[in-house]
């Protein structure tokens, strides 16, 4: 997955929770956005914007999901959000394809830190990931795994593991995100829908817990836009055709693809670096 971009009416809130607690290096900033990574890579785009806040019952961001190369890492970065935002735990889950802890952000919107169990142990079950969610005590992980890793900002391997986001319908979901821009569907569960490439547990989500029946979104605080990398401009190809034959509007570049889901978010399908 590529950069995730939010809109907020205060950069620097953002900027401390993402830098000083995640531990994203910054790659630009100017008064109006600041661009926040890992190695240089973009990852995360914060906007100011002057609109509404985001509102939960409609389409939007569920959470952007930030994954750690190994447990130390991620200990480290726990440890840190803990101590620049105390408030901002929301809960962890062991879903037996990683170990995640979810936080909310200075705006409200949601994050996940997490880090993935080795592949060999992930199980398929009629082509669908089995993923569950049973309690991690956030203490205890932190605890055991802490002591492996630098304690400094710069997250260096970490990656935009996942998308999460609400939407108003899961059909429509599934026909816009798998069957029109690709991706595979890798489980499925009560209002929610996993979707990945490459054998991929997901790399992009849609839920309907507290957006179903949302229409298109209102200009709003919160997610401005996704991003999905693919290897080439062959894959772009097929995009296009397959945007074309599903009646889809989108925008062609020379090595991206931008088209709108069906709720109104922004969704550029780019030629990876």
């Amino acid at each position: 997955m590529g950069p995730v971009e939010l809109r907020t009416a205060d950069l620097d809130p953002l900027h401390r929770f993402y830098t000083e607690g995640v531990g994203l290096g910054v790659v630009s900033r100017d008064d109006r956005e600041v661009t926040l990574g890992a190695d240089g890579t973009p990852l995360l785009r914060l906007v100011v914007a002057d609109a509404p806040a985001d509102d939960a019952a409609q389409a939007g961001l569920y959470h952007s999901a930030f994954l750690f190369p190994d447990e130390a890492a991620l200990a480290q970065a726990l440890l840190r959000t803990a101590r620049v935002a105390p408030t901002a735990f929301q809960g962890a889950s062991d879903h037996r394809v990683s170990q995640a802890f979810y936080f909310a952000d200075p705006d409200g919107n949601g994050v996940e830190l997490y880090v993935d169990r080795p592949r060999d142990e992930w199980r398929w079950e009629n082509g669908l990931v089995v993923m569950g969610s049973a309690a991690i005590d956030p203490n205890a992980f932190v605890a055991q795994h802490r002591g492996g890793a630098a304690a400094g900002p710069d997250a260096g391997a970490v990656t935009m593991g996942h998308v999460h986001l609400r939407g108003g319908d899961l059909r429509r979901a599934e026909t816009f995100y798998a069957d029109t821009l690709g991706f595979a569907v890798t489980a499925r569960s009560d209002g929610a829908l996993f979707l990945a490439a490459d054998g991929y547990h997901h790399h992009l989500a849609v839920n309907t817990w507290s957006s179903a029946g949302a229409g298109a979104r209102p200009d709003s605080l919160g997610l401005g836009s996704v991003a999905v990398h693919v290897a080439g401009t062959a894959e772009l190809d097929a995009l296009e055709r397959r945007l074309t034959g599903a009646g889809v509007a989108y925008e062609r570049g020379a090595a991206s693809v931008v088209v709108h889901d069906p709720w109104g978010t922004r969704v550029t399908v780019g030629v990876a670096g």
